[in-house]
């Protein structure tokens, strides 16, 4: 006989097993037979549970398992059935095993089509494990029989019992929706003690449960516990049952629904609706891609159904699309990764702009910070100066070093609201804002967005843009941006808004506290000639189609155009002076094949550029009493200016101002009059003088208006001069504001004004003492070959510049005194 028997064996093998089953109500038969108790094969089981009386299909796939029960079959042997602690334990040993479990006998093996094992065992007596005496092949080990308690026979509890417990799991079995077998045979089990071990051998209880059952050594405890957890599992059950119950409820609502829409669309379809179906079907699809939020879903869901109840040949149809071609356009969700190598962008911004420190130091200082922190918000930069020094093209750049999408927005002269907050649907022609069209165009929540010329904003009776902008401007408010034509809250937070502006003073006050002011100062001469070496002179060879190679720019021919062709803050006109050069050259070779000059000298700029249009002014010596350099900031840079004292003879006491001085100029130079008038004594001047002369102070270049009080001290060392008919100082210029005591205060443009006072030859500068601040935040380069003099009082300022010796032809200021004693 074959060790194997197979699912094709005779009925009458069938009917013995059957008949086994029915006809075994207590351990008589059990106590009869003989067990190896000292070595009993035992085959760990996962998942699962063997109780005594009940019979069990067990899929074996262990090699060593299928070894066990070919040998126990074979030689018609028992087998111990214990549960494994866990099931992806391979190789049990006695701790992985539970310590209780039963002793089987094999009644069949079944080999399976797909090659694997089933064996059919009977469950006939408990036994506990007490230590493992062989691991391989397989496991054999020492086990002891477990006695169990049973209740009297007339015991009507107990019945009653385990007629709770078929109850329990008759009605879990139907929740759970079983077959009816499980049912029958539940129901035909006579004896109370095999229907407590039948219902916890095959009531779907954990492993750990079904083994806190089979250790209860007494049948009734036994019935207690299983009742206990079947009224549990039970009370699971129904929940889930409700819980599954509503949703079927919710489900066939939804059919509904869908069978009422599939008639719309068949309606539709007849009235030709089959490309609108189409088209609204590729909207569903896109709309499950994108990574909105539930609330978004929720508002593009009810506006697609809204879309198919609209027949397409009305207008609003195409209103109603418009707006859902919007909601998908958008990158919601969608952000670009920033790039946060410092070096990197440290370099990138350095390639790209000369100078601007301030500007790179703060985008650098943002980069460090997301670094740390991986997020944060993005800040309102408004970055302002005189036009044409690069804080746009600024904007582009640091799009570039944090590598993100770059959107520019130019604001100058818009006046209508809906241009940043867009119109709402309702009106013909509606449209969003261009904060959200911006962003659509880029296709990332986080790009960077520059706000062209904000000061440039006007409003009229179309509303007022730049209170729009208070909400897109403020980081605290911007998250949840609101546009008319979206009506959706939009997350503005994580966009690094780089707003560019002129003029400060047209900016609304509570647009300019949401931004953080980065002033862009106007160029010097030595930074125009870098940026003319670096980006100029190639982008324009670029444009005008010459090799790089064929020209060269002498760096003193730069020097000649920024000094004597251009006067301005940025570089604008400079770039056009070069371009023009270029364009000379290109018709040159375009006419004659050839260029006449390989290098751009600068005596061959009135070749090319004509005249020099502007003369710097240059140091004049001190050969007259009241001329005095002064030091001047204009918003094209730095320049010396010359005041200049003459006295006249007349009456006396009348001051005479010209040079078209503002008014704070003006008062300047009546304070330092009233001044020395009232320290005269300290220069030695008479009374008289003031009594007999006129003084006239005037600063040269009448044409161009001038104002500001740091001319003060200048003003009053010129007025000593003419009064005293000493020499100022040589090479020498001064800058400071005076006050009626005498006390020099600072002024602002300190760069600028020391550049223009080195470019014109002045060896030594006065200023106050508090503005030496400002000259530690400049390079040494930019200092070498000067002296510095700080000062706290008008009288340190004479004693530095006037000298004690006069000028030659000096004014004899005796004559009218004598004259007016004969």
């Amino acid at each position: 006989m074959n060790d194997f028997i197979y699912s094709s064996e005779t009925d009458q093998q069938d009917d013995e097993v059957f008949s086994f089953l029915t006809d075994y109500q207590d351990d008589e038969k059990v106590s009869e037979m003989k067990f190896d108790l000292d070595a009993m094969p035992v085959l760990p089981l996962r998942n699962l549970a063997l109780f005594p009386h009940v019979l069990m299909p067990v899929h074996v796939g262990r090699p060593s398992s299928l070894k066990l029960i070919r040998e126990a079959y074979k030689k018609k042997k028992e087998v111990a059935l214990f549960s494994q602690k866990q099931a992806e334990t391979e190789f049990p040993e006695k701790d992985d095993l539970h310590k209780y479990g039963t002793i089987a006998k094999i009644l069949r093996i079944l080999e399976m089509p797909d090659n694997n094992v089933t064996v059919i065992f009977q469950g006939l007596v408990r036994c506990e494990l007490k230590q493992i005496v062989q691991d391989a092949p397989y496991i054999k080990a020492e086990v002891e029989l477990a006695k169990e308690d049973r209740p009297e026979k007339d015991d009507k509890n107990f019945q009653v019992l385990a007629d709770t417990c078929k109850e329990y799991a008759i009605t879990l079995l139907k929740l759970s929706e079983l077959k009816d077998e499980a049912t029958f045979a539940i129901r035909n089990i006579p004896n109370a003690t095999a229907s407590i071990n039948f219902i916890s051998n095959n009531i779907s209880l954990s492993v750990k449960q079904k083994n806190e059952l089979l250790s209860c050594s007494s049948i009734l405890d036994r019935g207690q516990l299983l009742l206990r957890m079947l009224s549990t599992e039970l009370q699971m059950a129904e929940i889930k049952a409700n819980i599954q119950m509503r949703a079927k409820e919710d489900i066939d609502q939804q059919q509904r629904e869908y069978f009422l829409q599939q008639q719309i669309k068949t309606i539709q379809d007849e009235l030709g609706g089959s490309a609108q179906e189409q088209e609204i079907e590729e909207l569903r699809e896109k709309s499950l891609k994108m990574k909105w939020s539930f609330e978004v879903q929720e508002v593009f869901n009810k506006e697609l159904a809204k879309l198919e109840r609209t027949h397409s040949q009305s207008p609003d149809y195409n209103v109603q699309l418009s707006y859902l071609q919007t909601m998908l356009g958008l990158p919601w969700g969608v952000y670009t990764t920033d790039s946060l190598n410092l070096k990197n962008a440290e370099k990138v911004l350095n390639k790209d702009h000369y100078g601007l420190e301030k500007v790179k130091e703060r985008i650098l200082e943002h980069l460090a910070v997301l670094q740390l922190k991986n997020d944060m918000k993005s800040p309102i930069i408004c970055l302002y100066g005189p036009p044409g020094v690069g804080k746009t093209s600024l904007g582009k750049s640091i799009a570039a070093a944090l590598k993100r999408k770059y959107i520019r927005m130019s604001l100058g002269g818009v006046h209508d609201e809906a241009e940043i907050r867009g119109h709402r649907k309702t009106y013909i022609g509606a449209m969003p804002g261009r904060i959200i069209k911006g962003l659509a165009k880029a296709g990332s929540s986080n790009p960077v967005f520059i706000l062209d010329e904000i000061d440039k904003l006007s409003s009229d009776r179309q509303g007022d843009p730049s209170s729009a902008l208070l909400e897109v401007l403020d980081p605290e408010q911007n998250n949840t941006f609101h546009d008319n034509y979206l009506d959706i809250d939009y997350d503005l937070s994580k966009v690094m808004f780089i707003a560019t502006a002129n003029n400060l003073n047209s900016i609304p006050a509570p647009l300019l506290d949401r931004m953080e002011l980065i002033e862009v100062s106007g160029y010097i001469t030595e930074e125009k000639v870098e940026i003319a070496k670096k980006h100029l002179v190639p982008k324009e060879m670029e444009a005008n189609g010459i090799n790089k190679h064929d020209i060269k720019f002498a760096k003193k021919t730069l020097e000649a155009m920024v000094e004597s062709y251009t006067r301005e803050s940025g570089v604008r006109e400079l770039e056009k002076k070069i371009n023009k050069i270029f364009r000379k050259l290109a018709r040159e070779y375009a006419t004659d094949g050839f260029f006449s000059r390989k290098e751009i000298k600068p005596e061959d700029l009135y070749y090319f550029l004509g005249l020099p249009e502007y003369n710097r002014d240059k140091y004049q010596g001190n050969e007259y009493a009241g001329v005095v350099t002064g030091l001047a900031w204009t918003a094209v840079g730095g320049e010396i200016l010359f005041v200049e004292t003459s006295l006249s003879k007349g009456k006396g006491g009348r001051l005479t101002l010209t040079g078209n001085l503002g008014d704070v100029m003006k008062e300047s130079a009546m304070l330092a009059l009233e001044y020395i008038k009232a320290h005269a004594a300290m220069l030695q001047i008479e009374d008289e003088i003031f009594e007999n002369w006129n003084i006239h102070v005037h600063v040269p270049e009448g044409a161009i208006p001038k104002d500001g009080p740091s001319a003060g001290i200048t003003m009053a060392t010129s007025i000593a001069s003419a009064l005293t008919q000493r020499k100022v100082k040589a090479n020498i210029a001064m800058t400071g504001e005076i006050t009626l005591r005498g006390k020099v205060l600072p002024v602002g443009g300190i760069k600028e004004k020391i550049l223009a006072a080195k470019r014109a030859g002045i060896k030594e500068i006065i200023m106050s003492a508090e503005n030496k601040k400002n000259i530690e935040d400049i390079q040494d380069i930019y200092l070498k070959g000067l002296e510095f003099h700080y000062v706290n009082d008008i009288k340190e300022v004479f004693a530095l510049a006037l000298s004690e010796e006069k000028v030659v032809d000096a004014i004899d200021f005796t004559i009218k005194k004598t004259t007016t004693k004969e």
